[in-house]
């Protein structure tokens, strides 16, 4: 997804105060321990306006192949978590007349779960010469970036697409447009209790080393 038109600049090039290629231990163990927190999970604690705005800067530096930035975000976050789940509690229950009582405010309840919640738009920019896949996988990478920054700055988060994203009337309520689609409603807020990891896939059974047919 990077631009192969001009040889990257060598180290001793870097304009002056640019970081150094070096680990960075804390960045790694955020990595090995990032995991997904159950929206039950989340505790009843705002977001701050500094470190969500970090966030977001961090999701937005990402490999973006022609520069095109084919993704944006849309913040909901205190009372229009309540205000937004009521109208998609009046769209379902349009949608879906023979509703149980029960259910008909499921999704009120659902976007306050967490303190925050950033949609993920893709808007792939079809006019562009840069494959479309390129550019949805661009935004999979903003999301990725946000969840990452999200657990380095001690909180925690859950990706998912239920019918608020998948429908696009639902995904309307918000400002997605046509051309547009959502990505993900990604929750963020502070975890209420430590959560046990889940079982990871052993790396030699996803990782193989191509060789050439010749060796």
């Amino acid at each position: 997804m990077a631009h192969h038109d001009a040889p990257a600049a060598p180290l001793d090039a870097l304009e002056p105060g640019a970081p150094e290629l070096t680990p960075v231990p804390a960045m790694l163990a955020v990595l090995e321990r990032r995991r997904s927190v159950p929206l039950r999970a989340f505790a009843d604690t705002p977001i701050a306006a500094a470190d969500l705005a970090r966030m977001l800067a961090i999701a937005a530096r990402v490999p973006d192949h022609g520069r095109l930035t084919p993704w944006r975000f849309i913040v909901v976050e205190g009372e229009a978590r309540a205000a937004a789940g009521r109208l998609l509690d009046a769209l379902y229950a349009r949608q879906n007349p023979d509703l149980a009582e029960a259910k008909r405010d499921m999704w009120t309840v659902y976007m306050m779960r967490a303190p925050a919640t950033v949609l993920l738009v893709s808007r792939p920019d079809a006019a562009a010469k840069v494959p479309e896949w390129d550019q949805v996988l661009s935004a999979g990478c903003a999301g990725m970036n946000l969840v990452t920054a999200a657990a380095a700055l001690g909180y925690a988060a859950q990706w998912l697409i239920k019918w608020p994203g998948r429908d696009p009337n639902a995904a309307a309520l918000f400002g997605v447009g046509a051309g547009e689609r959502v990505a993900g409603f990604i929750h963020l807020g502070r975890p209420a209790a430590r959560q046990a990891d889940r079982p990871r896939p052993a790396i030699g059974s996803v990782v193989t080393h191509w060789r050439s047919p010749a060796d």
